[in-house]
């Protein structure tokens, strides 16, 4: 016979205390830990443009002192920064979704790359650490940049050839009209002009 049980007696499962949820620290310049989507898209968009701010006020700046070499070196120096930089927040994605490192290698492979802006990280904690903290919002504005660049530049791919397109039809018609115009005051004016000899050649009488 099954005996009653005993509504105030101690639970036989452990219970923990679920405290606040924990999130890893960010951290650019470091290949441990982890960073989500969003603010990899968006930690790359912002890079870039520093770096090329950096390029442009590199170059100027040689280029007012009349020292070309100082600007390429200034070029490869960011570049370089760019790069490794790229690859050390690549790692921390491929750590989101709990693989290796090592798999940043794929970033050489065309297409392959989204790969890395397309999958999910990791619910809760993983063999990397804590989740990445939530995005703040300018995290958000500049993962935005780079679709609207994408769609910006597939519009103006299709737009400027059509109005290129569209420019030059109506060039071709207007110098059609200004040449028909043209033939038709010519025309109108023979007659007249040929009127007025025959009365000038007339005798006087």
């Amino acid at each position: 016979m099954q005996q009653p049980s005993n509504p105030y007696q101690s639970p036989s499962a452990p219970v923990a205390d679920q405290g606040p949820e924990q999130f890893s620290e960010v951290r650019i310049l470091s290949p441990a830990g982890r960073i989500g989507r969003v603010r990899y898209i968006g930690y790359s968009v912002g890079l870039t443009l520093v770096f090329y701010l950096a390029i442009a006020v590199g170059m100027g700046i040689a280029a007012g002192v009349g020292i070309e070499l100082l600007g390429g070196v200034i070029a490869i120096a960011a570049i370089i920064g760019m790069l490794v930089t790229m690859v050390i927040l690549t790692i921390q994605r491929c750590h989101d979704f709990d693989m290796s490192g090592w798999l940043t290698l794929l970033v050489i492979v065309p297409l392959v790359n989204f790969l890395f802006w397309i999958v999910p990280g990791t619910k809760g904690p993983n063999r990397f650490g804590n989740p990445p903290p939530p995005n703040t919002t300018g995290v958000v504005l500049l993962a935005l940049i780079l679709p609207l660049l994408f769609v910006g530049g597939i519009l103006a791919a299709i737009a400027i050839p059509a109005y290129q397109s569209y420019a030059q039809r109506a060039r071709m018609a207007q110098e059609a009209i200004q040449e028909e115009t043209a033939r038709t005051q010519a025309g109108s004016e023979e007659p007249g002009s040929g009127s007025m000899q025959e009365s000038s050649s007339e005798p006087a009488k």
